[in-house]
């Protein structure tokens, strides 16, 4: 049921955002020129690395430049950056994750392989259990201001409680701390 749900509204989405995403991907290119799409192996259900897609908000070769997870105040992240993390437009090409499989529209957000060295292997194999999401309980309820340690915690609350009900629940809390209504 999971699965079905993240494939009907991730095709929805893609259909009911593409100008979003064109606009999106023209004040990127205007701004910092090509590539507009940003790729990174990520670590998915099962240990399996996979591309994840994100628009573009850094400069390029910004990995070459820094370390894997910028700050609220690098440098490398374009005005146009900016504003599509804060809005987390740079997020909606996942959605293209999620039809091939790699992710689901809600779970723990997929680490970087360097990161696996911030966690026990019995965490690592419970947060491994499920396909990572664009959103999860860490950014529903915590947005960016989640501690390391609270983002693990609840990853792995999802994992242990992970239910249709649920992901829909942090949905809409991702929408509603998204636009600004508060967090539940």
């Amino acid at each position: 049921m999971k699965r079905l749900l993240d494939m009907l509204v991730a095709a929805l989405a893609l259909v009911l955002l593409s100008p979003l995403m064109l606009g999106a991907a023209l004040a990127i290119a205007a701004e910092s020129g090509l590539p507009v799409l940003f790729r990174q192996q990520r670590v998915g259900r099962g240990g399996q690395l996979f591309g994840m897609y994100k628009f573009r908000s850094m400069v390029k070769d910004a990995a070459a430049i820094g370390p894997y997870s910028p700050s609220a105040n690098d440098p490398r992240i374009t005005r146009v950056g900016r504003f599509v993390r804060r809005t987390s437009i740079d997020e909606l090409p996942q959605l293209l994750n999620v039809l091939r499989g790699d992710m689901s529209l809600v779970g723990p957000r997929p680490d970087v392989q360097a990161q696996r060295s911030l966690y026990s292997d019995a965490d690592w194999a419970q947060r491994c259990s499920v396909r990572p999401g664009i959103t999860g309980l860490a950014q529903a309820l915590l947005r960016s201001e989640a501690t390391p340690q609270q983002r693990l915690d609840l990853d792995l609350q999802y994992t242990r409680e992970v239910s249709v009900w649920l992901d829909l629940k942090i949905i809409w809390w991702t929408l509603a701390r998204i636009s600004g209504n508060g967090s539940n």
